[in-house]
């Protein structure tokens, strides 16, 4: 199919214009799913703040035909991100929700993550995720000395194509309730940008019904909240999707600190952490994990030979520290 061709399925009301509305609403009706989802991950992130001209279309289409990476290669260099990068321009989440009475009370623990464990898991399972929250610490942030990046806080997850590849109904449901719970913590940092606080996002190619963001965090994300494209476990691939500029960034700001939440703690979260950390901890970043907003499948929590009796969680917290990554049990922002 020539990029003509794909426009003019994409472009809906025929304006000669493909905007962010047209590109969700005719992805969805033409059924794209998989194969899909890289083409339509770049889309997303071309037509994010303005549509796009069917000129332009097509030499985005062209560039990801040629380029060897295709969708995530030269064509993100394009993005509206890219752009207000080059500008010097905040790109970063301005929360849109209003910040609960607790939310300043570092004392208050929530039902999250170790509820559902309580609930939904072995005890052995909840056992050791307790003795593991037992062992890190609570770090204190001052805002305006860090930022917070959430890993693919997105539906697929929770209610989407990832959630249903672990089966229907209570069985699906029961495996992503760690994971719901922290998305809840994940929106707990969002609303830590009121207090200056840097935040960004990250999201994975899923296809179109499950590429938005979770509820938690659609609710205080503007749709058109710019994001860090990421393909694969680790944030700094595609070399191109703009996080090391970001960083770049945050470095000049004096914003040494990089709290990171999201999922899965296990895979996702666990690699960005410690590739972050080896990478830019040199240059004076210091990657922190945030426990009560990482999450992984049910699982994951429970002890396993494969990790010489550890879960798989708990290998991931080990290789995170033995990284140079803090993880805590929660952080407090001030």
């Amino acid at each position: 199919m020539s990029a003509d061709d794909i426009f003019s399925e994409l472009d809906t009301d025929g304006d000669g214009a493909l905007s962010l509305d047209d590109l969700c609403r005719a992805a969805v009706l033409l059924g794209w799913g998989w194969p899909h989802a890289p083409l339509y991950a770049a889309l997303h992130a071309l037509a994010l703040r303005a549509p796009l001209r069917r000129e332009a279309f097509d030499l985005h289409v062209r560039q990801m035909f040629e380029d060897p990476a295709g969708p995530f290669g030269r064509v993100l260099l394009g993005t509206p991100l890219h752009a207000a990068l080059v500008r010097g321009e905040a790109i970063g989440v301005r929360s849109k929700g209003a910040a609960r009475d607790d939310d300043d009370r570092a004392d208050v623990q929530r039902p999250g993550i170790e509820s559902a464990l309580r609930e939904l898991a072995p005890a052995e399972s909840a056992d050791g995720y307790d003795a593991l929250v037992l062992r890190c610490a609570r770090a204190e942030i001052t805002a305006t000395e860090a930022a917070m990046l959430v890993i693919d806080p997105q539906r697929s997850f929770t209610r989407g194509a990832w959630m249903r590849s672990f089966g229907d109904g209570a069985q699906a449901e029961r495996q992503v309730a760690p994971i719901r719970a922290a998305f809840e913590g994940c929106a707990r940092l969002l609303r830590r940008a009121r207090l200056g606080a840097e935040a960004m996002l990250t999201r994975c190619p899923f296809p179109p019904e499950s590429y938005d963001w979770d509820d938690r965090v659609a609710e205080l994300v503007d749709r058109t909240q710019l994001y860090f494209v990421k393909p694969g476990n680790s944030v700094l691939w595609p070399t191109t999707n703009g996080f090391r500029e970001w960083v770049d960034l945050l470095l000049e700001q004096g914003r040494s600190t990089l709290v990171m939440g999201g999922c899965t703690l296990n895979s996702c979260l666990r690699v960005s952490s410690v590739e972050v950390q080896r990478e830019l901890g040199p240059r004076g970043l210091q990657v922190v994990v945030d426990l009560s907003a990482a999450g992984a499948r049910l699982e994951s929590y429970a002890p396993s030979g494969r990790y010489g009796g550890l879960s798989s969680v708990e290998s991931a917290v080990e290789e995170m520290i033995a990284a140079g990554v803090r993880v805590a049990a929660r952080t407090a922002w001030s």
